[in-house]
């Protein structure tokens, strides 16, 4: 007992048990050798040798880019959120294999290179732009594996809190935090394909045009049929003349007003009776035009009668879909399947993670 053992050795109850000691050789993060393998077979290093511009000199590029970009993304995928992590990871042997062989002796980026590369060399806007190109290009090797006929596209903000005197962060009076209002586009597989980080004190719908409307020119080349959902924050008639324009169908929902909610007076008193145990819910399609609108279009409500509730719950979707009223809201209600995958974002990957002062090194870390 206690002597030094260089070799492994055997354990006597059961011969097929070795016993060997090489910490510097163990990690915890050995699964990140199949994401590895997969963006090898998806062509990543292609792609960022393709859309990331390299104009670095002399000793700074010693380490290659892709591999400084993949221990950027890897090390955000094994959670360590924090460029500090850096220091020991760049001897984890996960993190030194799944770079090129000029990091597998010398290990991966410290802290200091992997900043600068973060903030100086992928802030830069083709940089930025090419970070989108490879995200889209990446979902689109995927979406030829099982091409869809027709694809739902779902839109959303959050809120990402700020702290200090981040550049561009600023009080959302909704949110009630100083914040970054990012927008996020979805697909109904939940890959995200476009992210735009913006200050924190824009409208929801800021920008809609610049990520959709791209996104919507992609699908129809490729023959897809488009359907769009979105929340009442959407409910704008530019967002419903411009997707008409392009054939697109789409179930967005409207806020409650006097007007709509005449239109199913009708539907608005409690049945008579002993109150039933489960909700009751009734559904009504009309024509409805505001103020705002060029032409009238179809809304559909729901209105929900809960025990114990003395009013019932409304809900208004303004749609071009022509299915039954029900089967509107049905697919209305899926989109919230898209802040399940904002919140696995935030939980798993750590996006809300931008503690950079700079707005445009924060755009980086958020793509």
């Amino acid at each position: 007992m206690g002597e030094k053992q260089n070799q492994p050795f055997q354990l006597s109850f059961n011969p097929c048990l070795k016993v060997d000691f090489q910490g510097s050789r163990v990690t915890p993060d050995g699964g990140l050798l199949l994401v590895r393998e997969l963006d090898e077979r998806m062509g990543l290093s292609a792609l960022i040798a393709q859309n990331i511009m390299d104009d670095r000199r002399g000793k700074n590029t010693q380490l290659p880019l892709p591999d400084l970009l993949r221990q950027s993304i890897y090390s955000r995928l094994a959670g360590y959120e924090d460029v500090n992590d850096a220091e020991r990871l760049s001897q984890d042997p996960t993190f030194r294999l799944i770079g090129s062989e000029k990091i597998w002796v010398r290990g991966a980026a410290l802290p200091s290179r992997l900043h600068w590369f973060e903030t100086e060399v992928l802030s830069q806007d083709e940089n930025l732009e090419g970070l989108s190109r490879i995200n889209r290009e990446l979902i689109a090797k995927a979406e030829a594996v099982d091409s869809p006929q027709r694809v739902v596209l779902d839109m959303d903000s959050t809120e990402i809190p700020v702290y200090g005197e981040q550049e561009h962060s600023a009080y959302n009076g909704h949110f009630e935090s100083t914040c970054y209002h990012p927008l996020l586009l979805f697909n109904g597989e939940g890959d995200c394909l476009e992210a735009k980080l913006r200050p924190g004190n824009v409208h929801s719908a800021e920008d809609w045009e610049e990520v959709l409307l791209p996104e919507i020119a992609r699908q129809q080349e490729l023959g897809r049929e488009v359907v769009f959902r979105a929340d009442a924050a959407f409910a704008k008639p530019e967002i419903y003349e411009a997707l008409e324009e392009r054939g697109v169908k789409y179930a967005i929902r409207i806020p409650a007003n006097d007007s709509l909610e005449r239109d199913i007076a009708e539907l608005l008193t409690r049945p008579v009776g002993r109150p039933s145990d489960t909700p009751i819910v009734w559904y009504k399609g009309f024509l409805y035009q505001a103020a705002s609108w060029k032409t009238a279009r179809r809304v559909v409500a729901k209105v929900e009668f809960h025990v114990g509730e003395l009013f019932p719950r409304l809900g208004f979707v303004v749609t071009n879909l022509e299915t039954p009223s029900r089967a509107v809201v049905r697919f209305y209600n899926k989109r919230g399947t898209a802040e399940q995958w904002i919140k696995e974002g935030k939980q798993a990957v750590k996006m809300t993670r931008l503690s950079c002062h700079r707005f445009r090194s924060n755009q980086c870390g958020w793509r």
